[in-house]
């Protein structure tokens, strides 16, 4: 079964027709909508980026019967050419936030990933979007700062919250993971904006169609 893990860029969508279930995870519960794929929204609770249960979240959706998951987040670019709009296909992360790990009680190393497959099947589905670069997670909730993102532009292309994590307990769980992500601003000092959440929600909401439309095509063909 395919999962689909949704944020602030699905915040707007109608969700497919679904079922809501309460799962309990021996890291505690989380909330999956489940029918012919399983949608776990990632700000479940009301939950914060920096407080989100990540080992609960993830086993929830492998308890489902989950065997790929797509993760669809909002992201600031960090690259001139990548603009508000575009969609981008990462093939590596980097994080500066601490990460989450099933392995608290026992010793386990998990290779990352970010599995080449799906990448390329996400490609054909949205063949605009910018295939590879780095997403760099850091730890919010808060907006970085100027000087923050000068030193984070030689490291990565697009800049969120989650994606790391999220990867991380997919690969430590054998679960394929792959990432869609959403450019929804320039990042903090790369444009003459002023960054706001309020301007992102804005912007997911503009771009909610489009959203519907690609999550659809995603859980028909993948």
């Amino acid at each position: 079964m395919l999962g689909i893990i949704g944020g602030t860029s699905l915040l707007y969508a109608d969700i497919p027709n679904l079922k809501k279930k309460t799962v309990s995870t021996p890291f505690g519960p989380a909330e999956v909508y489940l029918g012919d794929i399983a949608l776990l929204m990632r700000h479940q609770f009301s939950t914060p980026p920096h407080r989100i249960n990540f080992a609960a979240t993830i086993s929830a959706l492998k308890l489902c019967g989950v065997d790929r998951i797509i993760s669809i987040g909002s992201t600031g670019s960090l690259k001139d050419e990548i603009a508000p709009g575009m969609f981008v296909i990462p093939d590596d992360y980097f994080s500066y936030a601490e990460i989450p790990t099933i392995y608290n009680n026992s010793i386990g190393h998990a290779a990352t990933s970010v599995d080449y497959d799906m990448r390329c099947r996400l490609h054909e589905i949205i063949p605009d979007a910018v295939m590879g670069g780095t997403y760099v997670q850091t730890a919010g909730p808060r907006f970085e700062t100027p000087a923050e993102i000068k030193a984070l532009k030689g490291t990565g292309d697009v800049l969120g919250m989650t994606v790391a994590s999220e990867a991380t307990i997919a690969n430590e769980l054998n679960i394929p993971f792959a990432a869609l992500c959403s450019v929804d601003n320039y990042c903090n000092g790369l444009c003459h904006e002023k960054l706001s959440y309020e301007a992102i929600l804005e912007r997911s909401k503009a771009g909610k169609e489009r959203m519907e439309r690609t999550v659809r095509e995603i859980a028909e063909k993948l």
